[in-house]
This record gives C-alpha cells, structure tokens and sequence, in this order.
C-alpha cells in the first residue's frame, strides 16, 4: 500500500494522518490554518494491486463544516484499473464546525470515532487499486484489509506527473466527492499522476512552496496565482512581482526544462477592479472591505493580476525560458460564467466541472504546453 499525493505521514495513536507538505516545512507553516489545509487531502490516495474480491478501509475522519451550509459526510471513492465504483460514505466521525462570522471563537468540536468502509465484489482479477480521500476532512488510516490469502502488490504509476499549485478554488473542499474536485477530474482524464498542493487560502507564495514543488519530480507543473493575495490583502503591487519571480526561481532551480503554466485567476466579481480583503457576509457569500484608498497603496485587484503575470512569464520567456507559459484565468472561467459562483467566489460543481475541462483543453488538449502529441 502507497499514499499517493501526501509527503508525510503523521503517526497517531490509531494509525497515521496523510500531510500534503514534507515534514521540513513544519516550522515555516504560519498558522493554524495553513495546517489544517495541509492535512486535509485533496488529491491523495491510497494506492495497491491486489486479487481480492473486497477491500475494507478502517477510517477516522474529521470533517470541516461551515455553519450555515449543508453538513457533507466525507466521502470515498475507489477506481479498479481506472473505472470508478459506487461512493462509499464515511459515517460517524468527527466534525469541526466553523462560524465565518464569529472569529476563533466560532469553531465547535463534535467527536466522534471511525467507520469501516467496504468495496466488494471487485472480482478475483489482479487489478489496480486507488481510494481517493475526501478533500474536506483529515483522514485517520487505521487499518486496510483484503481477503485472506490475497495477492498484495505496488499500484503501477501513469506515465506523465502532475504537480498543481492554487488556492481554495483548486482544493475544492466544497464539494461532495473526491472526483468532484477538478483537479481530479482532469488528472483521470488525462491519465496523469496528480500532485495537489490546492491548499485553501494557502496559495500566498511562501518561499518553502517554490522549493517543496521544484523538489518533487515533475513532468509538468502548473501554477494558480491570484487570488489568495486579494482575498488577505497580504501583498500590494510591489511585492506581488518579485515573490512571483521568486517561486518561479525556486523551481527552475530544481527544474530547469520542466514545462510550467502560470494560470491568473478567474472571474471573481467583487474583486475584478476592488482590493481586498475579502471577508464572510451575512448572506453566506463573500464581499470586499471598504477603506479609503491612502491605507491601501498600491493595492492588487485581479486585473491588475492577470497584467502582471502574463508579463513576468513573455518577460521570462524573451530571456530564454521557453518552457514556461501563461493562460488567462478568463479563458477557463470568465464573467458570462459567474452564475457558476454559489458564494459570488467558488464555483458550484458544474462550474469546477466546466472550468476543469476548459483547463484540461488548453493544457493537455492538442497544442497545449502538455500536450503529448
């Protein structure tokens, strides 16, 4: 058995807690939050082959849940040589309840304990195995179990590796299912081996993630800049160019001749032409903070944003660096698509749906930078 997608595995007292992030990151992490979307696993599976009929995962999740919206049971899903099987629903558990409105002092715990998940009637044919994880929980693995006497093998690996990078609008921990998130839906159908660091509000270009990502093996690597940065008013115009040139360092260090999409963000209509921050509103949606333009100089907007990346990659390019490209964030979900925005800033399942093929075809699709033929 092979967690796929995860750098380290945290030993628990009940088994281990798949981590998104190598262990030498521990100390640069910043805060809480960032932890947490380090342990939830979007993107990461278990992977084996193996004769048996059924297969049995023993599980403790622990789930995030917004108050005000629908609790969502994490939810697993198994693929045998590719072809994807019925869900399997995690239940009990424990849940983490978050008021957006109220600060640290709006975050509940509710306890609970694990649950035992079954696949049968998967045929007695040696075959590949992967489970893929919820992105809206952590995952306890506690124990995994076939039939007796069963063959237990390494999964073999596609041919072509994946690292991804964006924020929450790539972890995609509002949706339903494992597949459900985008940057899955591409990987499967481009049969390619996903790497996701889509880490919810995390995509703030921390100097550890340029090394995390030129350090991991790649044969292509794609970059969601943008709208993290908005979202916290963590930078201005005079920061944002530098750290952009100082990730894109950090991996070309490491690799070279990888090639590289730098992706802008997409439409986000209270953000387009308006500074951030962004906060919860009473609604259940987002909005922007008012404050008089002196306190914030130089500010990012988004289409400020989409200029300057698409200038740092033609001004990197003219310097030598052919393998790096740049698609507008526009092209894979633009402003006819914003009924897709159930909160006015995350896109509803059918428009990560939609955004994830628009991406597929301008990355994988025939003249994209990743394109094989």
């Amino acid at each position: 058995m092979e967690v796929r997608g995860a750098f380290e595995l945290d030993r628990t007292p009940g088994g281990v807690l798949p981590r998104r992030l190598p262990a030498w990151t521990r100390p640069q992490i910043p805060d809480l939050f960032m932890n947490t979307m380090i342990a939830l696993p979007s993107g990461v599976r278990i992977a084996f082959s193996t004769s048996s009929p059924v297969v049995e995962l023993t599980v403790h999740t622990r789930t995030l849940h917004t108050v005000g919206s629908e609790l969502r049971l994490p939810i697993f899903q198994m693929t045998v040589d590719g072809a994807v099987q019925p869900d399997v629903v995690a239940e009990g558990g424990s849940f983490v309840h978050i008021d957006r409105t109220k600060g640290p002092e709006g975050i509940t715990f509710e306890n609970g304990g694990p649950s035992t998940l079954t696949w049968a009637g998967l045929g007695d044919h040696h075959k590949a195995i992967e489970i893929w994880l919820p992105t809206n929980a952590s995952v306890e693995i506690q124990a995994l179990r076939v039939a007796a006497g069963a063959e237990v093998t390494e999964a073999p690996r596609k041919p072509v590796r994946w690292t991804h990078y964006g924020s929450s609008i790539s972890h995609c921990m509002d949706v339903d299912r494992p597949f459900d998130a985008w940057p899955a839906q591409v990987a499967q159908r481009a049969g390619v081996e996903l790497t996701s660091f889509g880490l919810a509000g995390q995509c703030q270009l921390d100097p550890f993630m340029g090394r995390v990502i030129g350090a991991h093996p790649a044969d292509v690597i794609s970059l969601k800049l943008g709208i993290n940065l908005v979202n916290a008013n963590s930078m201005n115009q005079r920061t944002f160019t530098p750290a952009v040139h100082g990730l894109l360092d950090s991996i070309r260090d490491r690799q070279p001749t990888t090639p590289v999409l730098i992706s802008s963000p997409i439409f986000c209509p209270m953000a387009e032409d308006h500074p951030g921050p962004t906060v919860p509103h009473a609604d259940g949606g987002f909005t922007v903070v008012g404050a008089p333009a002196e306190v914030r100089p130089f500010p990012l907007t988004l289409q400020w944003i989409r200029g300057a990346l698409d200038f740092i990659v033609t001004s990197r390019r003219e310097a030598g660096d052919a393998n790096l490209h740049y698609v507008d964030g526009l092209s894979l979900f633009g402003e006819a698509d914003q009924h897709l925005l159930y909160d006015r800033l995350h896109p509803s399942p059918e428009g990560y749906a939609l955004l994830g093929r628009r991406f597929e075809a301008a990355a994988f699709g025939p003249g994209g930078p990743f394109s094989r033929g």
